[in-house]
């Protein structure tokens, strides 16, 4: 049975992903099961270079192959942003709430509300081999939070064509969200990496 390394300790990356993989011949290990595990500073300026940067990093680390994402959400009338920078949008160290709060601030007045998430998965072999992914889900930002479910930005995200917020979605989130577009593409490729 083939071994992955998920890069990551949050609990709901981490369910989303195992979701998704279940059904195929794999053992799924995460960070919280290691020691000393080396920080990876996400330094890159696209989401593609940070989730390339902490796949290969770990992989090397571990010796095992390793799936690592990163994800931006991009609105429109803010030119892109926050990218790269959603999870430290309203400062280092803040808290998803914190997030959502600059985000309804900053888009108070602006009648364009259309935004993407976007993620990049990334398999990385420890001998520096890589496969990326991408997964994008079209929406746009709501003016009030809505829905109790998922976490980081999904009760301010209202998916296209869905009439609902990730966070009303329940389970038939893992198959339209962005991460799950990509995961799904990954498990498609899955035999053959």
């Amino acid at each position: 049975m083939k071994k992955i390394l998920i890069a990551s300790k949050n609990r709901h990356k981490i369910e989303e992903i195992e979701s998704i993989l279940k059904e195929f011949p794999v053992e799924i290990l995460t960070l919280n099961e290691f020691m000393n595990m080396p920080d990876v500073e996400e330094d890159s300026n696209t989401i593609e270079g940070n989730s390339l940067k902490k796949a290969l990093e770990i992989a090397k680390w571990s010796g095992l192959e390793t799936l690592a994402d990163d994800t931006g959400l991009e609105i429109e009338a803010l030119g892109g942003e926050p990218g790269v920078f959603t999870a430290r949008f309203a400062g280092v160290g803040c808290s998803n709430e914190e997030n959502i709060e600059k985000t309804l601030n900053v888009m108070a007045f602006h009648e364009n509300r259309r935004a993407v998430f976007k993620t990049i998965i990334t398999l990385a072999k420890p001998s520096g081999e890589y496969k990326q992914f991408e997964g994008i889900l079209e929406g746009e930002i709501t003016r009030v939070r809505s829905g109790l479910g998922g976490f980081g930005y999904d009760p301010i995200f209202k998916v296209s064509g869905c009439g609902k917020t990730l966070a009303e979605l329940g389970a038939e989130k893992h198959a339209l969200s962005h991460r799950g577009r990509a995961l799904q593409k990954f498990a498609a490729e899955f035999c053959e990496i």
